[in-house]
């Protein structure tokens, strides 16, 4: 608990070599995830040649963990190997379909947060890119991803190099309902996001960007409505080019 409670995004890597041993022992205890019926939807694409690292650089929007971090492992939602194993054995796979993807990139996701514990429970840091799915077509190309997969997440890895604050979050009660599902009044809103606006860092985020508030600078700026429809539309045409609609 107190591993996972001290969780920080590190985005400062040392260039120190992650051992290939050390890796395989990690991306095991990743494979001991939770999965959709023991099926194991999921691929793990490890890039630790530079080339590589700065040829995804662009894709993750250039940002600077993509390249100084000696690891990149990228977490696809895999039923390409599933579905060629059915066919061998005579079975008839019906995966090409919504739920199938979304069984998928959830064993991916649990497999990436094992990943994630495993590593920092040995010293080494991680960063999620969530940029992965926004580019999911090109980077689909650079990793020669076949059909019936698609990247859902990115893990820069290694060792840290410097050691951030904790970054805020909203109170537990805020997040947990007990039996039922409690909906929000105004005023339970305001006391929730009262601590996150209250930061300097929040206060000066608003000013950076002229806003009146910090929700602002989420709808207006970082995840605006336009580029959440583009990129959806991108993603749902990715997901039929790879058989998944």
């Amino acid at each position: 608990m107190e591993l996972l409670n001290n969780h920080v995004s590190i985005r400062q890597f040392k260039d120190v070599e992650v051992s290939s041993e050390l890796l395989k022992s990690i991306l095991y205890s990743g494979t001991r995830a939770s999965t959709t019926g023991n099926m194991q939807l999921y691929g793990i694409v490890v890039n630790k040649d530079k080339a590589l690292r700065e040829k995804l650089a662009p894709l993750h929007f250039n940002q600077p963990v993509a390249v100084n971090a000696p690891v990149l492992l990228t977490f696809v939602a895999d039923f390409n190997r599933f579905n060629k194993w059915c066919e061998r054995n005579n079975a008839q796979p019906g995966y090409d379909n919504f739920l199938s993807f979304n069984n998928a990139l959830i064993d991916a996701t649990l497999v990436a947060q094992n990943v994630c514990v495993a590593a920092e429970n040995i010293g080494l840091g991680v960063c999620y890119l969530g940029t992965t799915l926004y580019n999911a077509d090109k980077i689909i190309d650079v990793l020669q991803l076949p059909k019936y997969t698609f990247p859902v997440t990115t893990v820069a890895l290694g060792y840290p190099a410097d050691t951030p604050n904790l970054t805020d979050r909203i109170p537990i009660e805020g997040v947990v309902h007990e039996e039922l599902y409690a909906d929000y009044t105004s005023q339970k809103i305001d006391e929730l996001y009262a601590f996150k606006e209250s930061l300097e860092s929040s206060k000066q985020f608003v000013k950076e960007n002229e806003k009146e508030s910090l929700a602002q600078v989420f709808t207006d700026v970082r995840y605006k409505k336009e580029d959440n429809e583009f990129f959806s539309e991108k993603m749902l045409d990715v997901l039929k080019q790879q058989g998944f609609l």
